[in-house]
C-alpha cells in the first residue's frame, strides 16, 4: 500500500486511456494537476514530457475512471469486528474502487443526520477512498414512518433505503416516493416479498433435497412489479438493488420501455455462480438474494450485456468466521466482494461478450449517474482513477484480502484482471506490490 500523497503535477504515460463517457479507447497519456485532471489524450506529450511532473510509466495498461460501488455494507459504526471504514477503504482500493456508499444498516441505523455526518467524517479521517452513504428510508428499518427525506438529502445522503430489509408496506413506499419526487433523489429497494422470503436459498429442488426451507424467485419479481406501479402513478426515482431472476429482468425491461424513471443493479456473484455453489451446505454461497438456478444466472449475465442491467455492485457483506462457520440456516448472510468486483465482471468480457468500454460503463459512469456524480476522463473532473491490466491472471485467495472478513464464495476462483494503482484526487492510495504481482 502506497503512502498517500503525490506531487503537486503526474504525467501517467503509456496507458491505454478508456472512458466510457466520451467513448474514448486509445493509447495515449493522462496529466494530473493538484486533485483533478488536467489534460489527456493519444497526442498528449508528444512534443515532450513536462519538467515538473513526475512521470509514471503504465506499460501499455488500462487507464480508466475509478471504480463506483453502490451498495456496500461498512459495518461501522456497531459491527467494527466485521469491517470498519478503514478497513474497507483499504479493500475498495485494492479493488481499483474510488468511491463507495454505505447501506444505513449499522447500529445505530443511519436515519439521522448524525449518521450521515458520522460516515463523512470518517472518510475525511482515513483520506482514502470517498465514501458515502445513504440514508434509511424508514426510522430504525422499522418499515412504517419515513425519515426526514428532505434534510437528509441536503447533509449529503445519496438515497434512502432501508438496505436489505425491504419496504413492504405499499402506502409507505408511495408516500416515499412521492415526497423525493421534491429533492431529485433516488429511492432504493431491495425487491423481496417479505412474506415469502423466509427461506435460505433459492426455492426449488435443490432445496428440497437438502432440507433447507426456500425463497421462491417469484419473491422478487412480486415486490418489484408492485413497486413499478407506484413509480408510475408518483414519477419518484427508483432503484432496484441485487436483480437476480429471469422475471425481474423482464419486468424491469419492459418499465424503462415505458419510459419510468428506474435503474437496476446486480453484483457479480448472482452472474457467476447459480446455486450449486451452495453444495454440501456451504454456507459462504449463502447470499441475500439467494444464488439461483442457472437458467437465473444467465439471464442476468444476458441483461448486464444488454443494458437492461444498469450497474453491477460489488453488494460487500463482510462477516467474521464465527457468523459464517455455522449450519447453513444459522449462517449469516453475504460475502466480500470489494477486491474482487473487477476481475469478476471482466469475466464478461474475456467471454467476448460486450466491450472493456461497455463493463465500465456499468462499473463507473452508471453508477455514478444514478447517485448524481460524474465519473470520467475530463479536465476539470476530480482524478479520481484506475489502472490496470485486464489480462493478469490471477486465483483468489479470501486469505489475502485487506477487508476484515474472508467470507467469500470465490476462494480458489481463477480470474483475470488485475488492479495495479488507484488514485483519489490525484493521490496514489494503492499501488500493487512486486510481491502480488509476481503471485
Amino acid at each position: 500500500m502506497a503512502v498517500p500523497g503525490t506531487p503537486h503535477r503526474v504525467a501517467y504515460i503509456n496507458v491505454r486511456l478508456l472512458d466510457p463517457a466520451s467513448g474514448l479507447d486509445a493509447p495515449g497519456a493522462l496529466l494530473t494537476e493538484g486533485t483533478q485532471i488536467a489534460d489527456l489524450g493519444p497526442r498528449l506529450f508528444n512534443d515532450g514530457l513536462p519538467e515538473d511532473a513526475e512521470v509514471v510509466d503504465c506499460g501499455g495498461a488500462c487507464l480508466a475512471p475509478g471504480l463506483v460501488d453502490m451498495r456496500v455494507q461498512l459495518r461501522e459504526p456497531g459491527e467494527e469486528h466485521k469491517e470498519t471504514i478503514a478497513s474497507a477503504s483499504r479493500a475498495a482500493a485494492a479493488g481499483g474502487i474510488t468511491s463507495m456508499v454505505g447501506l444505513p444498516n449499522t447500529d445505530p441505523v443511519v436515519d439521522d443526520v448524525a449518521g450521515v455526518e458520522f460516515v463523512a467524517r470518517r472518510a475525511r479521517d482515513e483520506k482514502l477512498v470517498k465514501v458515502y452513504t445513504y440514508a434509511a428510508l424508514t426510522r430504525g428499518l422499522g418499515g412504517r414512518e419515513i425519515t426526514e427525506i428532505g434534510l437528509l438529502h441536503e447533509y449529503g445522503a445519496r438515497g434512502f433505503t432501508d438496505g436489505v430489509k425491504p419496504v413492504g408496506n405499499a402506502q409507505v413506499m408511495r408516500r416515499a416516493l412521492s415526497y423525493a419526487t421534491a429533492f431529485d433523489t433516488v429511492i432504493l429497494q431491495h425487491p423481496q416479498e417479505p412474506r415469502l422470503s423466509g427461506g435460505v436459498m433459492n426455492g426449488g429442488e435443490l432445496a428440497t433435497r437438502l432440507g433447507l426451507p426456500g425463497i421462491p424467485r417469484l419473491a422478487e419479481v412480486m415486490l418489484l412489479e408492485r413497486d413499478l406501479r407506484l413509480v408510475e402513478m408518483t414519477g419518484g426515482r427508483y432503484h432496484a438493488s441485487l436483480l437476480s431472476t429471469a422475471e425481474a429482468v423482464e419486468a424491469m425491461r419492459r418499465a424503462k420501455e415505458r419510459g419510468l424513471p428506474v435503474t437496476c443493479d446486480t453484483a457479480p456473484h448472482y452472474f457467476t455462480l447459480n446455486e450449486n455453489a451452495v453444495g454440501d451446505y456451504r454456507s459462504f454461497a449463502k447470499v441475500l438474494p439467494p444464488l439461483r438456478g442457472e437458467s437465473d444466472r444467465a439471464a442476468i449475465a444476458e441483461a448486464v450485456v444488454d443494458g437492461t442491467i444498469d450497474a453491477i455492485c460489488s453488494d460487500h457483506a463482510p462477516q467474521d468466521q464465527d457468523a459464517k462457520r455455522l449450519p447453513f440456516a444459522a449462517a449469516a448472510w453475504g460475502m466480500a466482494g470489494l477486491e474482487t468486483l473487477l476481475p469478476l465482471s471482466l469475466a464478461l468480457v474475456h467471454q467476448g461478450r460486450m466491450s472493456l468500454l461497455e463493463l465500465l460503463k456499468r462499473l463507473t459512469l452508471n453508477p455514478a449517474a444514478i447517485l448524481q456524480g460524474r465519473a470520467a476522463l475530463e479536465p476539470g473532473l476530480p482524478a479520481d482513477l484506475v489502472i490496470f491490466d485486464p489480462d493478469r491472471a490471477w486465483v483468489i485467495d479470501p486469505d489475502r484480502f485487506l477487508s476484515k472478513s474472508k467470507n467469500s464464495a470465490f476462494d480458489n476462483h481463477p480470474v483475470q484482471g488485475k488492479v495495479l494503482r488507484t488514485i483519489v484526487d490525484g493521490r496514489s492510495i494503492f499501488t500493487l506490490s512486486e510481491t502480488a504481482a509476481a503471485d
